[in-house]
């Protein structure tokens, strides 16, 4: 036992593992190349239990579901509804609560499901391990693995827990989905000095969940279940809050306002009615008509369909939606943090530049399709034989293999030797009938220490050894160089011009191989006084069209900033080549670690690429800008991605290449792992939001208007202008189709080059406001009036209401077109929304019926109006339509402030 507490005490205080030896790390963890003893691991594992994920924190189905209750606009409902069944309007009540149960279960079921990221990691867990107890080897599930214990890693195996390697014999692992590095990561035994590497270059540690691409090794686990990166991710992905979207926080707030509003005019109304002496039941029963004229019962529908037409339509763009305020929410979008790998980039490793005969030229075509061109000053030639001959070699020296499925090229192997293989295919090789006609009979493997691979081939003329790796391996070792087709001595002069090309191709974020032959009996030697052929220098590509999109981004005013695991060098080539990167600053993980919060925020808006970045590193940049009143928006497709993705006011994941955690931690998925993709769904959510502004701004104006009116009417000693039934009707038929289909009215021309809108501004903004009202107030005057002058000119009380009942609903769908738009006139393309119109053929039907269908005349108080009275009402109402305009053409002009 007195061992066992040594073991925690190391593990507590765990030190950087990458910087100490295989030795150092064995018996600090008090284990032997042969793996610990059965016992000991028994005694292990009691202590540090199961090599899984944990749940931090559990909320019930039961909980989850009542909290949605916990919302102003959805108890002003459940109110309405109560109202509404006591005053006999039984369909109206069971309309209202269907629409509060759809959306609480909405919510519900949205809530549910945000759980689900733990469980995609989980199942990134490898479900078994090879591990050696005893000195012997077993296969044991990976849960019951504990620190100390020692265990093999083979190519296709997923490592099982966080490990330091002890040996590696051409082991390389893809991290992609940790690190966010496109090349699989070669692994060593060395110890490193840096305590402050970045995952992706701790060169001796692997880590739970990611894959061995191809080699074998033995490495000693140092951390299991949540103490593993895995779990460190799973953490913060458990204990960041994911805040609530602007659309949310602005129906809250209204929500609010409407309750305080509604009880205010209520209780007002309702004691000066009681004060003139009106009978007290009947101010009852007018008060909570009003109080329902107030609550807009369709909000929620409204909303609700707004979000999910949104969510259709981005479907058909390959966006996919998770969530729908992430809808809205993508209207307002400022900045998107963006990964590199899989997202910006195609995730296919590409040759782009060959240097060979003293010649630096470009090839063409990106990721694994084999289509593609030489070219020189950007226009195409003929491969020249050095070239062929360069790529003969590469090809030879390698072992991935370029297969076609689903329509697409694959790599089977490594990807950096597969991207070699599709270079060749470019020029004309096929590799196939290279290998067929040299067949390889020998290999040197590539290892981290050696940093080059060797192979020996058998030709009509005598075998031939060909070599690729790191320039700095490979050049020192040749003495001649192929020019014109001849081997050539290889100067001092001209090992420095190779030299320093490599260091060009390198600045510009390219990965550089040199490759070399020797005509070799045998291996023995063979990487000695070697040719040089050239270099090949590769990256993982931009998508083709990600530079469109940033540019559509950049007219939208929002900012892209690229946030990756990648070195910075390649970082900022592809940065620079989208157009994300330009004058701003490039930092790394080691540059954020020494920043403070507060000097983060501060810069924050200077740095455009993030390189060799940690998920917590992640957090904090999208937590910087969220703090600056940014509307954040983070795409990614790896484990690493998944707290960032979370935190985001949009976790946006790739659907092709993510993983099962960032799709589950995101809002939104890419079904084309297509950045441009990013583009249509911020239009669809600006269309969206500008749908709901619209209907809010039309149901508001149409409530102020009518509580104007009646409240006006009782304080200046009138008689109701409406009855109570009236007035549940003018409600019903404003807040029901006319409302919907302003839902789903067409885009804007300019919608998408507007700047982003302020989330904290709302939905209300000055403009908005100021033509709300005034639309209210000039239907209460109209209305007012004409119901005054009626009175006066001897007509009916009955007669005097009716009319003012059908003008009030006439101006109100005058309103409804004049609300399309809160900056453009109603005279360009007024019909251009087919639902409005009809939705307002049918109501001004309904309209029509209740007017003179005896049967309605009783129920609702109406009589049958002469032609000169609709003309009167039509007139009435219609000038609703030159005020708005007139404040329209004010405005476009600034006169209220800047239009959102």
């Amino acid at each position: 036992m007195t061992e066992q507490r040594t073991i925690e005490q190391t593990l507590d205080t765990a030190p950087a593992w990458h910087t100490l030896s295989a030795d150092a790390v064995l018996a600090r963890l008090a284990t032997h190349p042969t793996g610990l003893t059965a016992a000991a691991a028994v005694e292990r594992l009691a202590v540090h239990g199961a090599n899984e994920l944990q749940t931090l924190r559990t909320q019930s189905a039961w909980h989850t579901f009542f909290a949605q209750f916990q919302n102003a606009l959805i108890v002003i409902l459940l109110s309405a509804t109560v109202v509404s069944g006591f005053l006999g309007h039984t369909l109206e009540a069971v309309v209202i609560t269907v629409i509060v149960l759809f959306a609480v279960l909405l919510g519900f079921i949205q809530e549910h499901r945000a759980g689900k990221a733990l469980e995609a990691l989980r199942r990134m867990a490898a479900p078994s391990a090879h591990v050696l107890r005893d000195g012997e080897e077993s296969a044991i599930p990976a849960r019951d693995l504990v620190p100390g214990d020692v265990v093999m890693l083979r190519a296709g195996d997923r490592v099982p827990a966080d490990t330091r390697v002890i040996d590696a014999v051409n082991l390389a692992v893809d991290e992609a989905a940790l690190t966010g590095e496109s090349a699989a990561a070669n692994k060593t035994a060395t110890a490193f000095d840096d305590p402050g590497l970045a995952l992706g270059d701790r060169k001796n540690m692997t880590y739970a969940g990611t894959l061995v691409v191809h080699g074998r090794g033995h490495a000693v686990v140092v951390a299991t279940g949540m103490s593993t990166e895995f779990g460190r991710i799973a953490r913060m992905v458990e204990t960041v809050e994911a805040g609530r979207t602007p659309l949310q926080e602005n129906l809250d707030r209204l929500g609010g306002t409407l309750a305080k509003a509604a009880l205010i005019v209520v209780a007002l109304v309702v004691v000066i009615g009681l004060a003139r002496g009106l009978p007290a039941l009947e101010m009852f029963m007018f008060g909570i008509a009003l109080a329902v004229a107030v609550v807009p019962e369709a909000l929620p529908a409204v909303v609700t369909i707004s979000l999910a037409i949104g969510v259709r339509r981005m479907v058909k763009r390959n966006a996919l939606v998770r969530r729908l305020p992430i809808v809205e929410t993508l209207g307002s979008t400022s900045v998107i943090c963006s990964d590199k790998t899989g997202t910006l980039t195609k995730n296919e490793m590409t040759v782009r530049r060959v240097f060979a005969d003293d010649r630096l030229l470009d090839l063409s075509g990106t990721g694994y399709d084999p289509t593609g061109a030489i070219l020189e000053e950007g226009r195409a030639i003929n491969a020249p034989s050095a070239v062929r001959a360069l790529l003969r070699a590469a090809t030879l020296a390698s072992d991935a293999r370029v297969i076609a499925r689903d329509g697409r090229h694959h790599i089977e192997g490594d990807p950096t030797e597969g991207a070699l293989v599709v270079a060749a295919i470019k020029v004309g090789l096929t590799p196939d009938g290279l290998t067929a006609e040299e067949p390889r009979v020998a290999e040197i493997p590539f290892t981290s220490e050696r940093r080059r691979m060797t192979t020996l081939h058998t030709t009509e003329a005598g075998s031939i050894a060909y070599s690729k790796g790191a320039a700095d391996n490979v050049v020192p070792s040749c003495t001649s160089l192929l020019s014109d087709d001849r081997e050539v001595p290889l100067t001092d002069e001209c090992r420095e011009r190779v030299l320093g090309v490599e260091r060009r191709m390198a600045s510009e974020g390219l990965r550089v191989l040199a490759i070399a032959r020797k005509a070799s009996p045998s291996l023995d030697g063979a990487e000695e006084h070697m040719t040089l052929l050239g270099l090949v220098g590769m990256m993982d590509p931009p998508r083709a069209e990600a530079a469109a999109a940033v540019r559509v981004c950049a007219d939208a005013g929002i900012h892209a900033i690229m946030i990756t695991g990648d070195h910075p060098l390649t970082a900022s080539a592809v940065a620079r080549e989208v157009g994300v990167l330009h004058q701003q600053r490039v930092v790394t993980g080691r540059d954020l670690d020494a920043m403070s919060d507060a000097d983060l925020q501060r810069d924050v808006g200077d740095i455009g690429v993030y390189a060799r970045v940690s998920p917590a590193d992640k957090l904090r940049v999208v937590t910087a800008w969220q703090s600056r009143g940014d509307v954040v928006a983070m795409t990614g497709d790896g484990i690493n991605d998944a707290p960032a993705l979370k935190k985001a006011d949009v976790g946006i994941a790739m659907g092709i290449a993510g993983t099962d955690v960032s799709k589950e931690a995101a809002g939104m998925t890419l079904l084309d792992d297509n950045f441009a993709t990013i583009v249509s769904a911020v239009e669809e959510g600006r269309i969206v939001f500008g749908n709901i502004k619209k209907y809010l701004t039309y149901l508001l104006s149409c409530n102020v208007g009518e509580i104007v009116l009646l409240a006006g009417s009782v304080i200046a000693g009138f008689p109701m202008p409406l009855t109570a039934v009236q007035i549940l009707y003018v409600n019903l038929a404003t807040d029901g189709l006319p409302a919907l289909a302003l839902a789903v009215d067409p885009p804007e021309q300019d919608l998408m080059r507007r700047r982003p809108r302020d989330a904290r501004i709302g939905i209300f903004t000055r403009p908005v406001v100021i033509m709300l009202i005034a639309a209210g107030l000039w239907s209460a005057i109209v209305n007012a009036t004409l119901f005054v002058w009626l009175l006066r000119a001897g007509r009916p009380l009955a007669e005097v209401m009716s009319m003012t009942f059908v003008s009030l609903v006439l101006i109100q769908f005058f309103n409804a077109y004049n609300c399309r738009s809160d900056r453009l006139s109603i005279f360009r393309a007024p019909f251009a929304n087919r639902w409005l119109n009809i939705a307002i053929s049918w109501e001004m039907l309904l309209l029509v019926v209740i007017i003179y269908v005896p049967f309605f005349q009783r129920a609702f108080g109406t009589f049958s109006l002469s032609g000169a009275d609709w003309m009167l009402t039509t007139i009435l109402a219609f000038t609703v339509v030159p005020v708005l305009e007139g404040l329209k053409w004010a405005a476009r002009r600034g006169w209220f402030g800047e239009l959102v």
